[in-house]
């Protein structure tokens, strides 16, 4: 696909993802960890104006002055910036011109696009697609949480449940001791955290062919598995009790039966249905009170060519560290993923909120332990 078809695309996905909202639900922020849609559709934008168009195309004019200081994420390389948990409180610009500024860097890039360009700039617009691609993702989360905490469980879309998948495949895969290539080779595009490829030497293990089922874990909670602290990392434990934590994200107990929330509104749990929604310290819990554990990124990825996987991004026993020979790149580039590796572990696959296309063995994603808010799900290794 050429560049330019793929630049509008990806954009366009963006916009689809948010034709189901009403105009109130692209503002609020009820955590500082899940952005409001509007900074998502206008941060992805800012990625294009500062990034590439200010730098490449002859004549460009920025859109708006402020938008820089609203928009930038995490970018110390480029300047100040608003509070990360302060996002939701921007109800200016509104929607309509945050829309106005998308339509307006799209056509600017349209413009450079229709000229030859650089291999450097080429994989540069390629790691804004990509990056648009990961808030996609955020987008659908954040909406997600934001809606789930709303007392009469609003219905984004009807056809949208994503919570409704079942596994098809059982048994275990057996994986002999040996050494093991990790990593991307570079043939392609990859985030610099996938760099790079190495060999790792692994004993035999067994990993499951299926994901961890909601039936499965209501067994846990029935057996007390949120009081037992023995299956608890002692953070994990203390997590728990200073949030009152008892079940998954968005699972409410009515009627004595569990329901949990989706984006179809709120449904009874499907005990067959893949578990999800789960942190990292209840997924390591589970598998302790199961007598197994969790796979590391390394046992997942050399041997996940042997069952199915996309569903549910599921976490490792890997903390996120750089692997060998990683370097960062200077610039604004080189923050995107090295100074994140602190404090949180490695989930491997992809989701039902994943973008197409936007996912592969080598991929890491990554966040702190506690987070739930994630299509995160459990494969269990032994």
């Amino acid at each position: 696909m050429h560049l330019r078809e793929k630049y509008l695309e990806v954009r366009n996905r963006t916009e689809q993802l948010c034709r189901p909202l009403q105009v109130e639900d692209y503002v609020p922020q009820p955590v500082p960890f899940a952005s409001p849609p509007k900074w998502h559709l206008a941060h992805t934008t800012w990625f294009f104006e500062e990034m590439i168009l200010k730098k490449n195309l002859n004549g460009y004019k920025e859109f708006h002055p402020d938008f820089g200081f609203l928009f930038n994420s995490y970018y110390n390389t480029i300047g100040e910036r608003t509070f990360r948990a302060d996002r939701g409180n921007i109800t200016r610009p509104g929607v309509s011109e945050v829309y106005q500024y998308r339509a307006y860097v799209d056509q600017g890039m349209n413009e450079l696009l229709s000229h030859e360009i650089s291999q450097e700039l080429s994989e540069l617009i390629e790691l804004g697609l990509n990056h648009e691609q990961q808030h996609q993702e955020l987008l659908i989360t954040d909406l997600k949480y934001t809606l789930g905490h709303n007392p009469i469980f609003p219905v984004y879309d009807e056809s949208f449940n994503l919570l409704a998948d079942h596994n098809t495949e059982s048994g275990w895969v057996s994986m002999e001791e040996g050494i093991y290539e990790i990593g991307h080779d570079g043939g392609s595009f990859c985030f610099d955290n996938e760099l790079n490829k190495h060999k790792v030497y692994l004993q035999p293990f067994d990993i499951s062919k299926s994901l961890v089922t909601n039936g499965e874990y209501i067994e846990f909670i029935d057996a007390d598995g949120y009081s037992r602290f023995d299956c608890w990392l002692d953070e994990g434990w203390s997590w728990l009790n200073e949030n009152k934590i008892t079940n998954p994200l968005y699972w409410h107990k009515i009627n004595g039966k569990w329901h949990y929330f989706t984006l179809a509104g709120l449904k009874e749990v499907d005990p067959d249905a893949i578990l999800s929604h789960v942190s990292y310290y209840e997924a390591q819990a589970f598998a302790s009170w199961k007598g197994m554990r969790l796979p590391t990124e390394f046992e997942w990825e050399a041997s996940c060519a042997f069952f199915g996987w996309g569903k549910r991004w599921e976490w490792t026993n890997s903390a996120y560290l750089p692997y060998p020979g990683f370097k960062t790149a200077a610039g604004a580039v080189g923050e995107y993923n090295g100074k994140f590796m602190i404090n949180q572990m490695v989930l491997r696959g992809a989701s039902v909120a994943t973008s197409l296309n936007h996912s592969r063995r080598t991929y890491r994603n990554f966040f702190h332990p506690h987070f739930q808010w994630q299509y995160s799900g459990i494969r269990l290794a032994k």
